[in-house]
């Protein structure tokens, strides 16, 4: 048993880029869950050198891992069920060999389950309307259900490129009379005002604040220097939420050759600045590594 989820923490970083410096291959469309398959231990020991780094969060290694992913990948859709259970034993299992800490189920966005960089774009080409809301929640339902039923201490629904995956997302928890602390973080387009799909940041807390349990907004995946801006914008106090903070490297994936590009502009010396714009639950995302984290204001 663990204390109810903190609203200010230190978070981890990126998981599936520790694990390829650990030496594991993360070509296959399935990142970290292609090696949750194969040896769930590596998972364990990647969540655990971010516990060691002064993290107090494992985030699950569930991000692109839905039925339609694994299908895709021409995997079994009844494999979802136990890699899920996998990967939230594995980040269980590292926290208890801390001592400490927390676990927060990651939930990618719909474009994160096609491998094809449209989570950074939202051109996930589906019928506007109802119609695209219903393929949306659909999409979620499963993991949201999964997750929530494996006792994670929060969830993370993150990199959401766009405002109608959030309402999607929104609408089906609200729909599940799902009470487990969530996080909603967005990649924003670049200078960090709007959604990848053009919405005003402005406008995405009201939105998330009609979940009940929401416990924060924020951004994730972006550069760095984005940060401070995109949550003035959020505006997350207004909402009587916090903000959440964990940005990549600076650097950008590339989905067709599949490997980030550009230099790494990570500075911990900008926390203070994204700590006055109202995040208290901060980390690092892509390409952000253990000894980036311990670096980081604890």
């Amino acid at each position: 048993m663990t204390d109810a989820f903190p609203t200010s923490a230190v978070l981890d970083g990126g998981l599936a880029t520790q694990l390829e410096a650990m030496g594991h291959d993360l070509s296959s469309s399935l990142w970290s869950a292609s090696v949750l398959r194969i040896d769930p231990a590596a998972i364990t020991a990647a969540h655990r050198s971010f516990f060691d780094a002064g993290a107090q969060v494992a985030t699950t290694a569930t991000y692109q891992l839905t039925p339609d992913s694994l299908s895709r990948a021409g995997m079994p859709r009844a494999d979802f069920a136990p890699l899920l259970t996998l990967a939230v034993a594995a980040a269980r299992q590292a926290r208890d060999e801390h001592g400490s800490g927390w676990v927060v189920g990651s939930v990618g966005p719909y474009g994160a389950s096609r491998a094809d960089g449209s989570e950074y774009t939202g051109a996930y080409d589906l019928p506007r309307g109802e119609e695209g809301q219903a393929i949306l929640r659909a999409h979620h339902r499963e993991r949201l259900v999964a997750l929530i039923e494996a006792g994670v201490d929060a969830l993370a629904v993150e990199t959401l490129p766009t405002a109608r995956e959030l309402e999607a997302v929104v609408a089906e928890l609200n729909s599940m009379g799902a009470t487990t602390p969530t996080w909603f973080s967005f990649t924003p387009a670049p200078g960090g005002r709007t959604t990848r799909t053009g919405e005003p940041l402005a406008d995405l807390a009201a939105l998330a604040a009609a979940h009940p349990a929401t416990l924060a907004v924020g951004v994730n995946c972006c550069p760095p220097e984005d940060v401070a801006t995109a949550l003035t914008e959020l505006d997350p106090a207004a909402y009587e939420l916090t903000g959440v903070a964990y940005p990549n490297s600076g650097e950008t994936w590339d989905a067709v050759a599949r490997q980030w590009r550009g230099e790494a502009q990570w500075d911990e010396g900008g926390v203070s600045d994204w700590r006055r714009a109202g995040a208290t639950l901060i980390g690092g995302c892509c390409r952000v590594f253990p000894d980036q984290i311990a670096r980081l204001p604890h």
